[in-house]
């Protein structure tokens, strides 16, 4: 069910960051709940936080939160603002509860890299360390890209016009070897353009606009709805749609929980999914509800309604986590990133 974006106009505004800091940010952002009833019994952990990016590929979650089917299942949901996949992993491993993420819903790219990190050994040295680590379960699909959704965009009048012509030219990303960097490498690539020609620059998603206002970057990528708010404010053009190539119809994100987290509180996750399915089926179908839920977020997260009705959305699947989808992210990685051999099935099985 493609979804073409076709507007001439967007702006940015989004996730992005550095490690560190980046965890401090996301436990002390400004946080929006669900709200409920007492859990049932069964429900092991009624309050749950939740760390999801706040960007369209998590529309499903924020169509179940804002339609209350969280607390439909008996639990009180607890919104975390995500700056990037990579700054919660390691959250999720606390130990206690409070300031702990007990799910979170990010870029499969991440979820892979901690894993990966994980079975090799390595552990980080604290919840804000620059090494993530953590042994996963991706229980539920989040986004499937479709077109519009994620880009690369240049200011108006800018010199280039093909993705050629960035050779030698910064391009600005949030996070390095993340899923926004995945789908640029896999672009200039198919375009003749291999990754050391172009030179990458780190900010944070809020500040990338900005940064390519100033001439710091030359071309930007940005996801929606980001993307949307960057061309109407500052009349950014797209240079290409990322929805192309080997990353076509590329899966984008997920939700998981610890492995440990899981066997500790099954019928709290069983609920968390069946919401979180109900929330996938409505936005997958009804474009409205997601405007809504997206026009809800708290400051200064919360779309505006112009905002919201030019956005591009993804696709968004419900029913058993495709295995043979997910497995097109690590195989992408270990084309573009140099990344080992690696079976989705270890995040996905168990």
């Amino acid at each position: 069910m493609a979804r073409r974006f076709t507007r001439a106009v967007r702006t940015a505004q989004v996730l992005g960051g550095i490690a560190t800091a980046a965890v401090l940010a996301i436990l002390f952002l400004p946080r929006l709940s669900g709200g409920g009833d007492a859990a049932p019994p069964a429900v092991e952990q009624p309050d749950l936080n939740v760390a999801v990016v706040p960007a369209v590929d998590s529309a499903g979650f924020f169509v179940a939160l804002h339609e209350g089917l969280f607390a439909a299942h008996g639990l009180h949901v607890t919104f975390v603002p995500a700056i990037s996949s990579e700054t919660v992993i390691n959250a999720q491993a606390l130990s206690k509860p409070g300031n702990r993420i007990d799910i979170s819903c990010g870029n499969y790219v991440s979820y892979i890299q901690a894993q990966e990190n994980y079975d090799q050994g390595r552990r980080p040295s604290s919840a804000s360390g620059a090494m993530v680590a953590a042994n996963l379960h991706i229980f539920a699909e989040g986004s499937v890209m479709e077109p519009g959704a994620q880009g690369l965009y240049v200011m108006p009048g800018s010199r280039i016009r093909t993705l050629a012509a960035l050779e030698g030219k910064t391009i600005g990303v949030n996070a390095p070897g993340n899923i926004l960097y995945l789908l640029a490498a896999s672009a200039l690539a198919d375009h003749g353009l291999s990754v050391p020609g172009a030179h990458f620059a780190y900010y944070p998603l809020p500040e990338m606009a900005a940064m390519l206002k100033a001439r710091k970057i030359t071309a930007a990528v940005l996801p929606e709805p980001f993307a949307s708010q960057a061309q109407l404010s500052l009349g950014v053009n797209l240079l290409a749609d990322l929805d192309q190539g080997a990353t076509s119809a590329f899966p984008v994100q997920g939700c998981a929980v610890t492995r440990q987290w899981a066997a500790q509180h099954p019928a709290t996750l069983a609920a968390f999914r069946a919401a979180f399915e109900q929330g996938q089926e409505i936005a997958d179908t009804n474009r409205p509800a997601v405007e809504r839920a997206m026009e809800a977020l708290p400051a200064p997260l919360g779309l505006t309604k112009v905002q919201a009705a030019v956005m591009a959305l993804d696709s968004y699947p419900v029913g058993t986590v495709d295995v043979t989808r997910l497995q097109r992210v690590a195989d992408v990685m270990r084309q573009y990133l140099s990344f080992p051999p690696f079976s989705i099935r270890q995040l996905t099985e168990g």
